[in-house]
């Protein structure tokens, strides 16, 4: 199979990558590497490595592909708070980009790579994807919105469909420390202090970053009619887990830190429980290899190993917030980078 990878340098992109081409498959990569210093050990490059927006992608350039795995997003939420007329540009105008060119080719494949953070905050009760979307980030806004224009676009000849990830963690050749068990891992490592910004009790689906991975070239082999226009919750309900109990888990790992819950400190409007038998019930050999755990103890046996600097959480090297911030300012990134950092509205976009 040729397959078109948009992120392809980005946390997941490199598992992907070399998952797909253990299989043999054929693999073209769609990135701006804005985020190369967060490089901590080599990983495997595509058979054809493009440094490129993924706006000025032609449906050329997607012609002959089968499928188009779309991860390229400016993926954090405080990044959509920094500037949310940027994420709107990227994450909302740059896919329906993307998917409109992969139409235009004829890919009849393109797999979303949504987000569990559409549901928002939930009750008690863990929430299916028949549920009401509530996101409360421009982040998970887009998301929301991206799989509706997908939706309008679905036809007998072009397959979309939206996997909505718990929240990622893990290791990576290209990491990332902005994510809740990464952080608390990086404070505990570079201060001796496991400090939760929160009152530690929302609940969060967790997720290896390989494992997301894995989901991605598990279904790019499923069978068109199962998947299309569809979304699935993709983690597992064994792995839902409190911010504390996160915090505690580092904390078995490193007993020799502090413990902290910021004082004072409010509840994260981000706090939902996830229902995941659509994902088990359709495809029930797909299981998830990592647990929260074995994550953990990889992550901190991979701080040592490649020798994080201590920096690592005031540094911008592997804070994606910071390194953006820094690559605005010098100039770095495409003009359309450049808007007005400030709370914009957001433009209904259907």
């Amino acid at each position: 199979m040729r397959v078109l990878v948009t992120g392809h340098l980005g946390y997941i992109g490199p598992h992907l990558v070399e998952l797909l081409l253990e299989e043999g498959h054929q693999v073209t990569g769609v990135d701006l590497n804005l985020f190369e210093e967060s490089l901590i050990y080599p990983h495997a490059l595509p058979q054809r490595n493009r440094i490129l927006d993924i706006r000025d992608l032609r449906p050329d350039d997607l012609r002959g592909h089968d499928a188009v795995v779309h991860l390229a997003a400016i993926s954090n939420d405080a990044m959509g708070i920094l500037n949310p007329e940027l994420t709107w540009k990227v994450n909302f105008e740059g896919t329906l980009h993307v998917a409109q060119c992969a139409v235009r080719a004829g890919v009849p494949r393109f797999l979303f790579s949504s987000s569990c953070s559409v549901y928002g905050k939930t009750d008690d009760k863990p929430i299916d994807e028949r549920g009401s979307a509530a996101p409360v980030s421009v982040y998970a806004e887009t998301k929301v919105k991206v799989e509706e224009a997908l939706s309008e676009l679905a036809s007998s000849s072009f397959s979309p469909v939206y996997l909505r990830n718990a929240t990622a963690f893990g290791t990576s050749p290209r990491l990332r420390l902005d994510l809740v068990l990464n952080h608390l891992f990086a404070s505990a490592y570079s201060t001796g202090v496991i400090k939760v910004l929160t009152d530690g009790t929302p609940w969060r689906p967790l997720i290896h970053c390989r494992d997301i991975a894995r989901a991605f070239v598990y279904f790019l082999k499923a069978p068109l009619e199962r998947i299309h226009d569809e979304a699935f919750n993709i983690g597992s309900s064994v792995e839902t887990y409190q911010v504390r109990d996160v915090a505690n888990l580092v904390k078995r790992l490193m007993p020799h830190c502090e413990l902290s819950f910021a004082e004072g400190a409010t509840s994260d409007p981000r706090d939902y429980k996830v229902d995941f038998t659509k994902l088990k019930t359709t495809f029930p050999d797909f299981e998830l290899e990592y647990t929260l755990e074995r994550g953990g103890m990889e992550l901190k046996e991979h701080f040592y190993r490649y020798g994080l600097p201590m920096d690592c959480l005031t540094g911008d090297r592997f804070i994606r917030l910071k390194a953006l911030k820094r690559k605005l300012k010098a100039g770095e990134v495409p003009e359309y980078f450049h808007v007005a950092e400030k709370p914009l509205e957001p433009v209904e976009r259907r």
